[in-house]
């Protein structure tokens, strides 16, 4: 089996990536809201290896396949170039967050950590759930040659 043999497979598991997640970041945040901080801490490191999993996929999916364009037509159009226009632009500011969220918790700064977590959550699960959505319109409701 060789990479081109896994594109097919790529976009549905960066999908459920995604999803998992967007779960994961839930649980987290559930968690730090009751003061569980352990389990706080194990959702939140789960979360980033799943989010640095669905990276990596999904930058080499796009290596090897290049743009993917949009069936869609007519009033749907612009609703999904918004989406997409405000998902990639936050999953580009989402990276240096999350990594500035993570080096103030690694290193014990739990009063600048907090502080910019209420930025980062929101933001990476709207960039998890936006491109859940974007991959839903793109690959099944407006696949393309199925409409």
């Amino acid at each position: 089996m060789t990479l081109d043999d896994l594109i097919p497979y790529m976009p549905p598991f960066q999908a459920a990536a995604n999803s998992f997640s967007i779960l994961l970041l839930s649980m987290g945040y559930y968690f730090i809201r009751s003061d569980n901080r352990r389990m706080h801490r194990r959702c939140m490191v789960a979360a980033l290896v799943v989010s640095a999993v669905f990276l990596t996929s999904y930058l080499t999916y796009h290596s090897l396949v290049g743009y993917a364009p949009f069936a869609g037509q007519g009033w749907i159009r612009p609703i999904y170039f918004t989406l997409l226009g405000s998902h990639i632009v936050l999953a580009a500011v989402i990276v240096p967050l999350v990594l500035l969220t993570v080096w103030f918790a690694a290193r014990g700064n739990f009063r600048a950590h907090p502080k910019i977590a209420r930025w980062t959550l929101p933001i990476w699960i709207y960039v998890a759930v936006s491109g859940v959505v974007v991959y839903v319109l793109g690959f099944h409701v407006y696949a393309p040659g199925v409409n």
